[in-house]
């Protein structure tokens, strides 16, 4: 396996925090693909980022939970929510690497709409749901 080196942490702005949010019940899911079949859907100008020659398509879905503004409390209701996402893992010519979403759901309307018109981001509303039965969920 060979593993790039890792430079030193990114420096840390002064920019205060947009949005406070944790996940809960997450689950990483990711499959290893030939880097030619990922290529057409990557932004232009960037790659499959890979490992041993391979890159990965991952689905990760989690529940969200008190998603609110700022470092203030979660919001009522609309701040938790499930959602899953489809995404790959880019770099681009200067070694900058990204993931690169290619879906992005979530169970409740209202944090779609508000993402879709203030930050852009392409979320879907979709239904989904969790089920428990002991320590195994579906």
């Amino acid at each position: 396996m060979d593993i790039e080196p890792v430079d030193a942490a990114p420096v840390r702005g002064s920019r205060r925090a947009i949005l406070r949010q944790r996940w809960e019940d997450l689950i990483f899911l990711h499959w290893p693909v030939e880097p030619e079949r990922v290529a057409p859907l990557l932004p232009a100008g960037t790659r499959a980022d890979t490992l041993d020659g391979v890159t990965y398509v991952g689905l990760i879905g989690f529940r969200m939970v008190g998603l609110g503004l700022g470092f203030g409390p979660g919001v009522p209701y609309f701040g938790s929510f499930w959602e899953t996402n489809v995404r790959l893992y880019s770099v681009d010519g200067a070694g900058r690497r990204a993931v690169v979403f290619r879906s992005l759901d979530a169970s409740r309307l209202v944090p779609v709409l508000v993402a879709r018109a203030t930050l852009r981001l392409p979320y879907l509303w979709s239904a989904m749901k969790l089920e428990r039965d002991g320590d195994r969920l579906t």
